[in-house]
């Protein structure tokens, strides 16, 4: 069956709104490594890896023997109203990993359900509906969730089950405080938190939730330390700090495993998911206890910590930390970074090249510094003309997002450099 057929008949069952990416979408028929071939028998080097899932890439022995083992005892599935050994020993890794005190574990099937069960946690602990976001930001699509997100093209409805309060910090290329040094970006920033907590909340707030990163927004982070100094002023208030890790968790941003390690600070929870599971449907919250234990109703998850994604993401992990992956991820993340800023400095149609480790962002631009998402388009499009698949977000869709497999090679970076040089090249002439 052709692409085209496909997409007919995509169209017919699946909704508007679900979008799909090129002009012709393709169907992922096979991979291996690092590269994935289409159902009509094209191959491409994968630089966005499932949207940063599939963090070790495809085909992986390691793993996929660990999930045929699991799947040689006939248990897909027993809820976790049954004891799961690999859910235990993973919670041990994760809560041992995440630095947070006395730290407990809940396993949930995505990043969206992991920051609804972070959600529940704060505000039920904290006994408020008030939550602090930033601007920019994304943590999912389910109701809350949809409610904390700061970019209006991924906010579905206006309706909520929290008051959310905005504040800056995420997205410096466009802030109103992008011209300050770093010290005093932090100051501002800080100080804007403190305004927003006086002037728009009745003082009773639960949590502020945040990403180190912002993916969906484009790979925007903050000055180092920006979470820190944020964190001073929660404590004044009693305000729960919870980290969105599901895109900078795992060591993809390779100078941390944890993106809101560069801020020096430890956060009262953290959400993950994506890379963890290398393509399984895992997510989760880790942590302090007491925040954990806080609800007095029983809950569950019918599907979440499975004994199938706890058993591949144990693997994962696994894998993950013996190869260390992370020094993998910092040392061709600062060969990728030097590369496009290379490029940006012959083509003024890149605005912007920021991001830590294997998680990059291109903003790109027109002449008076304007966001340019049809560039952004030729450039998701001309790549893929040339056999490499990248990532489209920000704001206004004039983001190129770029985070391959963490077990990216040297050759396979300079293919990616040479590509993405090309297809620049042709879209700024």
């Amino acid at each position: 069956m052709s692409h085209e057929e496909l997409l007919a008949r995509h169209r017919a069952v699946m909704p508007r709104w679900m979008a799909l990416y090129y002009d012709r979408p393709i169907e992922l028929a096979s991979a291996s490594g690092r590269r994935v071939t289409d159902r009509e028998g094209r191959t491409y080097l994968d630089f966005f890896a499932g949207i940063l899932t599939n963090a070790i890439g495809y085909d992986v022995a390691e793993i996929s023997e660990a999930i045929r083992a699991q799947l040689a005892t006939g248990v897909l599935h027993s809820s976790t109203l049954y004891l799961i050994r690999a859910q235990v020993e993973l919670a041990e890794k994760v809560a041992a990993l995440s630095g947070i005190p006395d730290a407990k574990v809940f396993f949930t099937n995505s990043g969206t359900e992991a920051n609804e069960t972070a959600l529940m946690l704060a505000t039920r602990f904290r006994r408020s509906d008030q939550v602090l976001a930033l601007r920019n930001s994304y943590h999912g699509r389910a109701f809350a969730t949809v409610a904390i997100t700061g970019n209006r093209g991924w906010s579905a409805s206006s309706l909520s089950p929290v008051k959310v309060s905005w504040v800056h910090g995420g997205y410096r290329f466009r802030s109103p405080f992008k011209d300050l040094s770093d010290a005093d970006y932090v100051k501002a920033c800080v100080a804007d938190l403190r305004e927003v907590i006086e002037t728009t909340t009745a003082g009773e707030v639960a949590c502020l939730i945040a990403e180190p990163i912002q993916g969906v927004g484009g790979f925007t982070a903050p000055p180092d330390g920006l979470f820190a100094a944020f964190k001073e002023v929660l404590d004044e208030y009693g305000v729960l700090f919870v980290s969105d890790e599901v895109q900078t968790g795992w060591g993809r941003t390779g100078e941390h495993f944890w993106g809101i390690q560069a801020h020096g600070v430890t956060p009262d929870a953290m959400t993950f998911a994506k890379g963890l599971g290398n393509g399984l449907a895992i997510g989760g919250v880790v942590a302090r206890g007491e925040l954990m234990d806080c609800l007095t109703a029983n809950s569950l998850s019918t599907f979440g910590g499975n004994p199938l994604a706890t058993t591949g993401a144990l693997a994962t992990l696994e894998y993950l930390l013996a190869h260390d992956l992370q020094a993998n991820a910092a040392k061709l993340g600062a060969r990728l970074l030097a590369g496009l800023r290379g490029i940006a400095e012959r083509h003024p149609v890149v605005g912007d090249v920021r991001g830590k480790g294997l998680m990059v962002g291109v903003e790109l631009v027109g002449p008076g510094g304007e966001p340019d998402p049809a560039a952004a388009v030729a450039v998701l499009e001309g790549a893929r003309e040339r056999c490499l698949l990248v990532g489209k977000g920000g704001l206004y869709g004039n983001v190129i997002r770029l985070a391959p497999p963490m077990t990216l090679t040297e050759d396979e970076l300079e293919e990616a450099l040479a590509v993405l040089r090309e297809t620049i090249a042709e879209v700024a002439s």
